[in-house]
């Protein structure tokens, strides 16, 4: 599928001219100190919710791989965590000044009280599909077996539980096996686990390794209304670092814009960050980002799409309390302020 893709004069000609993006401003750019010196960068330490880094949360890593980051004076040290459930602890704790994390932690919290807001998204659409042997043709069949998941609670486990019960499943009808993200392709391949949420681009890599082993769901066409991957931040560190965050969601959506203007540098980045290879990255570039448009080029913040998204999560029991209203899970004034400064961009495939 072919993609027009349209940024902001500025940024499309800065970002073919260099990777720091000289020459367009931000909102929260770094002044040099007087004198000529260097500005202090500003610490921040963000949570991620996979052992084993994926191309969905790799917009980090190209953002302090192409300067993105160091241009916005911020030195960003990053935490790979199990799962999206202990990210969000840390961002209610305070050991995380950002957090990344699929929406269903988020929601669960912020509805038993947690004050924490969604502030970003890293990738809005789903990137994941459940892989299972060729044998098993219908969610049906799941029945009895055992079934990959990080802890309950957590994404692959919400993935799992949304395509039993739609089967007329349910939990106890399947043994649910605690693994780490790293650990689902061994599973599959080894016959210890019969279906596993997965990573496109350890799909990819599944599928090449095993040819007994398939895509019984591609969640991305069964559910595209979902809402995935927020960034998150709690409301006591929002009220006296809202340039700080502004900062960070300004090198990440410079990031997203120039994955999808770069895809020979992205490849390079993300393979280097995931420990693929780079043509299996170049395989799950071409899905994710000319195909299905996962990383926003704006805001990503649709309420229309978290609002059904919540509505999915309370069909299939996943929601542990009272929804949260979008005005206070929400917070979308500081992207809203980045995009106001960089520009709106414009996308074939992806409105956000």
């Amino acid at each position: 599928m072919r993609r027009t893709l349209v940024l902001p004069g500025c940024v499309a000609g800065a970002m073919i001219a260099t990777a720091a993006i000289s020459g367009c401003s931000s909102p929260s750019s770094s002044s040099a100190a007087t004198g000529g010196g260097t500005a202090a960068k500003t610490t921040i330490t963000i949570g991620l919710p996979n052992s084993a880094p994926s191309f969905a949360n790799s917009d980090v890593a190209v953002a302090q791989a192409e300067g993105y980051f160091a241009k916005e004076g911020l030195n960003v040290q990053v935490s790979n965590l199990s799962s999206g459930v202990p990210v969000v602890q840390g961002v209610v704790g305070g050991s995380l000044n950002i957090g990344a994390s699929s929406i269903e932690p988020v929601v669960n919290a912020a509805s038993q009280g947690a004050p924490i807001q969604i502030v970003g998204s890293y990738a809005n659409k789903l990137t994941v599909n459940m892989v299972t042997p060729k044998t098993i043709t219908s969610p049906a069949q799941l029945r009895g077996k055992r079934l990959g998941i990080q802890q309950v609670g957590a994404f692959r486990e919400v993935m799992t539980r949304i395509v039993i019960e739609g089967a007329g499943l349910t939990t106890s009808d399947v043994s649910y096996v605690p693994s780490s993200s790293s650990a689902y392709i061994s599973e599959l391949l080894a016959g210890e686990i019969s279906s596993g949420v997965l990573q496109e681009e350890q799909t990819l890599t599944a599928l090449r390794k095993d040819s007994q082993l398939h895509v019984l769901v591609n969640y991305e066409q069964a559910q595209p209304d979902y809402f995935y991957g927020t960034y998150i931040a709690s409301k006591s560190w929002l009220a006296g670092h809202q340039a700080t965050l502004q900062k960070f969601l300004t090198a990440i959506t410079t990031a997203h814009r120039f994955m999808y203007q770069d895809k020979a540098a992205t490849v390079a980045i993300v393979a280097k960050n995931t420990g693929d290879s780079s043509a299996t990255i170049a395989a799950a570039y071409d899905v994710l980002l000319t195909g299905e448009g996962v990383f926003p080029l704006n805001s990503g913040l649709s309420l229309d799409r978290i609002s059904a998204t919540i509505a999915t999560m309370k069909k299939y029991k996943i929601l542990t309390g009272t929804a949260p209203a979008l005005s206070s899970l929400v917070n979308t004034g500081p992207v809203d302020a980045v995009i106001s400064q960089l520009g709106p961009a414009t996308d074939t495939n992806q409105s956000e």
